[in-house]
């Protein structure tokens, strides 16, 4: 079975398999196989969707691989957060795709550094371009449409279609 960790830290768009390689069109079919597979009740487990601890003081290890999308809620029972990890969820083979991995603090309590620094109010989400500058953030549930439109219209993305 394929796993998304390997996709995610494969070199040049290539599954690494023993001394074998599998094409990039093969590898994201079994890996949209793979994750239409996971249930909804996966997806804080599975590698794209993560939390944003409150020690994590910058995006650098994202940069120029991800764009990270940034998601601060309450908590994880505010309706914004629910519905927006739900449209995320549905759309996990594109985020894939793209090379979109979710972030998210619904802790205000901690005091996490991103969110002292971003200074989010309630729900907000945020997507991040993999050069680190803030390309969308809104206060309401970002749809799927507008969130892979953005991405689409991007200079990098345009490059690698």
């Amino acid at each position: 079975m394929l796993h998304i960790n390997s996709f995610l830290s494969a070199p040049h768009g290539l599954f690494r398999n023993g001394n074998s390689s599998v094409s990039l069109t093969s590898g994201l079919l079994m890996l949209a196989s793979s994750l239409l597979t996971c249930s909804t009740s996966q997806a804080a487990d599975n590698p794209i969707f993560r939390s944003l601890t409150p020690e994590t003081a910058n995006l650098d290890r994202y940069q120029w691989h991800y764009r990270p999308v940034l998601i601060f809620a309450p908590s994880k029972t505010d309706a914004n957060y629910v519905q927006q990890m739900a449209i995320l969820e549905k759309s996990k083979v594109e985020l894939v795709e793209r090379d979109i991995i979710v972030l998210s603090d619904t802790s205000p309590a901690s005091k996490g550094y991103l969110r002292s620094q971003l200074n989010p109010h309630g729900f907000e989400v945020m997507l991040v371009g993999k050069d680190g500058g803030v390309k969308l953030r809104q206060q309401k549930p970002l749809s799927s449409e507008m969130l892979l439109s953005t991405i689409d219209k991007m200079p990098m993305r345009k490059a690698n279609l």
